[in-house]
């Protein structure tokens, strides 16, 4: 452990690695602690792509394992080193390189803070759309290697609809630099692309060139309460079919709001089972004819209340609110299991009445919420007692909501990627064929199994 360390310490400078054991462990895991750990046995923070490929080098020569790392908020065991050898920490290289208004695009270090990046181009007028609830921490780089996704995936979609290139450190310490800064590309292969949501598996990427829009000059949050969750459910899938696609669509259940009321003043009601919270964009005109058209299709659906929040400061405490949501709720519960599936968005209805008979007959509390504009759904099972029948209930749970996803026409995964915590599941959308096509290109890039090991379809502990 400690001849690792020095080792590193030597190619790229001893302020750039950490092996103290609590240093350790504060990168043993993400954000699903509750599933697995894995002790590193270095932690190296490199300040640059040629420090990053210093260590690629060594760690290629010698077949040490290496598990880049954004900002550890991950839901899927992404960045937990199952294998341990050295998680690379990008947090350093955090450098915002270029935003070029002419072209509309930007171009940035991996370490960058998202957050950061939003408030540098909305400054002058631009718009970085993907925005995940994990925003105020998580890395460009990070969100780029799970394909993250986020509320306004309904509008704009995602973060793969605004990577335009990458800079990538290779297993064995070679640079490429993959697409171009520009919006047309057909040369080749689409390495840019494969390498979004490779999940670390194939390179470290350590730079990264987005495309831009101009920045909606007018927007509009509005709050429909529901009588019962199967109408919120109906709700999300007509309103885009009456013409209308909100830059958000948010579906929070009763007792998300009771939570996110802790945050607003004035609160919402509790008179509702199910509630939508949404966000219209655009410009003045194209918001108020959303807005009207909104307006009269909750009156034909006979909404309980629709609440047009007033301001825009006003708004955003909505919104904050709903970021805030999941820590609210682990604050109150012991352990909380976040999944991510996706489906067909006039198939929510089904889900949501499924995922209710689920918890009733398996005497587990979950909850249902999500983007649900996108289809992007996200069960949350809530435990207070660790008990070996409730952690094989849970388990049992999210094996029946994965296979009811996908028996919709879903998919096990809209957001969060797959890491090791969704790897069990990746035959059954996948297939045979393309795993056995998958490992050949993990193969072609990674030789000596080095990146990443055990997460995606590398389950069952092979490299």
């Amino acid at each position: 452990m400690k001849g690792l360390a020095k080792d590193l310490g030597g190619l790229i400078g001893r302020q750039g690695v950490w092996s103290d054991p609590e240093d350790l462990y504060a990168y043993s895991t993400d954000m699903t602690h509750y599933l697995a750990r894995g002790m590193p046995e270095a932690v190296v923070l490199p300040a640059s792509t040629e420090e990053t490929a210093k260590v690629m080098q060594y760690a290629f020569k010698h077949e040490v394992a290496v598990t880049p790392r954004g900002a550890g908020s991950g839901l899927s065991g992404g960045c937990t080193p199952l294998h341990g050898g050295i998680v690379l920490d990008m947090k350093r290289m955090r450098r915002i390189l270029e935003i070029n208004p002419g072209n509309m695009t930007a171009g940035m270090e991996a370490g960058v803070v998202l957050r950061q990046f939003h408030n540098a181009v909305e400054r002058m007028g631009l718009f970085y759309p993907p925005d995940p609830q994990s925003q105020e921490v998580s890395t460009l780089g990070g969100n780029v290697a799970t394909r993250a996704g986020g509320p306004r995936g309904v509008k704009y979609g995602t973060t793969p609809n605004y990577v335009l290139g990458l800079e990538v450190v290779l297993p064995d310490g070679s640079i490429i630099h993959t697409g171009a800064s520009t919006v047309k590309y057909s040369v080749g292969y689409d390495l840019t692309h494969l390498m979004t949501g490779s999940e670390g598996t194939l390179g470290v990427i350590t730079r990264v060139t987005v495309r831009l829009l101009p920045l909606p000059p007018t927007r509009r949050t509005a709050v429909a309460v529901f009588a019962s969750l199967d109408e919120a459910a109906t709700m999300v899938a007509e309103i885009t079919v009456r013409g209308t696609v909100p830059a958000k669509l948010e579906f929070i259940t009763q007792g998300g709001i009771q939570i996110m009321n802790s945050f607003l003043d004035p609160v919402l009601p509790l008179t509702g089972e199910a509630y939508l919270l949404i966000e219209l964009d655009g410009t003045p005109a194209q918001v108020e004819e959303d807005a009207v058209r909104l307006e009269a299709l909750c009156k034909e659906m006979k909404v309980l209340e629709l609440r047009m929040v007033p301001d825009e400061k006003q708004a955003q405490t909505y919104w904050k609110a709903r970021i805030n949501l999941a820590p609210a709720i682990l604050s109150i519960f012991k352990r909380m299991i976040i999944e991510d599936v996706t489906v067909p968005r006039d198939r929510i209805p089904d889900f949501v009445r499924w995922l209710q008979n689920l918890s009733a007959s398996i005497g587990l509390v979950i909850g249902v919420g999500g983007h649900a504009g996108d289809g992007n759904m996200h069960p949350t099972i809530v435990l207070n007692d660790f008990s070996q029948e409730n952690e094989k209930k849970a388990r049992e749970a999210i094996e029946q909501i994965v296979k009811y996803g996908l028996s919709l026409g879903g998919t096990i995964s809209g957001e969060h990627g797959i890491g090791f915590h969704k790897a069990p599941f990746l035959l059954w959308e996948l297939g045979q064929t393309q795993i056995d096509l998958q490992r050949r290109i993990k193969q072609a890039f990674d030789p000596k199994g080095i990146m990443n090991p055990g997460k995606l379809w590398n389950y069952g502990g092979a490299a």
